[in-house]
């Protein structure tokens, strides 16, 4: 099975258990790259036109009034061409119960009817949110496989659960 991983994440500063830290590396990036060294897939990072800010509480307010705008932020580079591909691994953060608006933008510009969408969204308690519904219903000819909730701050030891998770899905 040829897999593409498609993840978003941010760096900054995150909320994360005891209070704010910086991240060099986004949580969602840290989990899609042990996917993509699980499966032997290749990445794809989705990220918008212009940065979404540094600071936290400045991050929420702007996907906050994208999320109540229905935004479709501009990718700055556009989805590859999935015919190549049986399946997508769909990495992101869950902001505001939901995938970033980003993510719903590179869903619509995808041809992933007949895909497999396999959802991997890293959080810090929320877990899946809404999300795997409302990928449902961007992508209503594709077949969503339950998804796999990987706690942010810990994502560098998500290992074990990304692999029972990409072994039980048939992945690898």
């Amino acid at each position: 099975m040829k897999a593409l991983i498609a993840y978003f994440s941010r760096r900054g500063m995150n909320y994360a258990p005891g209070g704010m830290v910086e991240l060099k590396v986004g949580n969602t990036e840290v989990a899609a790259r042990l996917a993509a060294e699980l499966c032997g897939g290749e990445l794809f990072e989705i990220r918008k036109v212009g940065d979404y800010p540094f600071d936290y509480r400045e991050c929420v307010e702007v996907s906050k009034r994208e999320m109540a705008e229905n935004a479709r932020p501009e990718l700055a580079a556009a989805p590859p061409d999935m015919s190549s591909y049986d399946s997508l691994i769909l990495c992101y953060p869950c902001w505001c119960g939901t995938m970033p608006m980003p993510v719903w933008t590179f869903l619509e510009g995808c041809g992933l009817s007949g895909k497999r969408i396999l959802p991997l969204c890293t959080n810090e308690g929320s877990g899946m949110g809404r999300s795997e519904a409302d990928i449902r219903r961007l992508c209503p000819e594709a077949d969503v496989a339950p998804g796999l909730p990987v706690k942010g701050s810990a994502a560098k030891d998500a290992g074990p659960a990304i692999e029972a998770w990409l072994r039980s899905q048939g992945v690898i």
